[in-house]
């Protein structure tokens, strides 16, 4: 299905995990996808050679998203890449810290912020001249947003200013033709959730969940290709929750 034939698209933290199955499933859609990374340059190679494998175009990119100047190079790297057009971008990099208040540090909580919270909102504020009517913006937010989950109080604010950004970004941009949404994934197979893969952790999440089973990332990629598509038209300013009926 070529729905997304013709359609550029730049999937942040895009070498593993969910990125990665969200840069796949804009592919098969047919889209030319740009694989953002952080560190993992073998992984995010390995990405691109598997999109080409599908016959669309892909190039892998590379910026620092704590950084503060992380999401401007990006964007530059971008505007080279595809010229005057973005059409989809999911700003899926992010980090976790599983902390309690009392052990959580400045250095933690800025870092958190940094990468989570002011690395997409530049990242959308620096790619606006290439994004128009049509575009799709998507956004990371997480079932800790809206529910208490583990000891990730700093993590969780993170999310919450996702979800409110979400909102106002939708607003304010609206009137260009540009959709922006965010998916709120529950527990999900991946690094940044190994936890669910030990006994207790996996015991914790299946007793929270409506669907008896540990999510996985390929859960969550046709979730991102749906919200991109022409399909979602009419949808913006909402947080999508693809959790397994997580907290209900």
């Amino acid at each position: 299905m070529n729905t997304l034939s013709g359609k550029t698209a730049l999937v942040t933290g895009a070498s593993r995990g969910m990125g990665r199955a969200a840069a796949l499933e804009l592919a098969k859609a047919g889209a030319q996808v740009l694989v953002h990374y952080g560190n993992g340059a073998k992984e995010a190679d390995a990405v691109v050679a598997e999109i080409r494998k599908l016959g669309a175009r892909a190039d892998a990119v590379q910026a620092d998203l704590s950084a503060p100047d992380g999401a401007h190079r990006l964007a530059k790297q971008v505007r080279d890449i595809v010229g005057g057009r973005l059409d989809i971008l999911v700003a899926n990099a992010g980090i976790a810290n599983s902390k309690t208040i009392e052990d959580t540090t400045v250095e933690d909580f800025d870092r958190l912020f940094a990468v989570n919270v002011r690395a997409p909102f530049f990242l959308v504020q620096q790619l606006l001249p290439i994004l128009g009517d049509g575009s799709s913006v998507i956004l990371l937010s997480s079932l800790a947003a809206h529910a208490s989950v583990g000891t990730l109080a700093a993590y969780a604010a993170t999310k919450g200013a996702i979800d409110t950004l979400v909102k106002h970004f939708a607003a304010a941009l609206g009137g260009k033709g540009i959709r922006v949404n965010a998916i709120a994934p529950g527990v999900i197979n991946t690094d940044m959730s190994s936890f669910a893969r030990t006994d207790g952790g996996r015991a914790f999440t299946l007793g929270m969940q409506a669907l008896q089973r540990i999510g996985e990332a390929d859960d969550v990629g046709p979730v991102v290709a749906f919200l991109a598509s022409d399909a979602s038209r009419w949808i913006t300013g909402d947080t999508l929750r693809v959790d397994g009926g997580s907290k209900l």
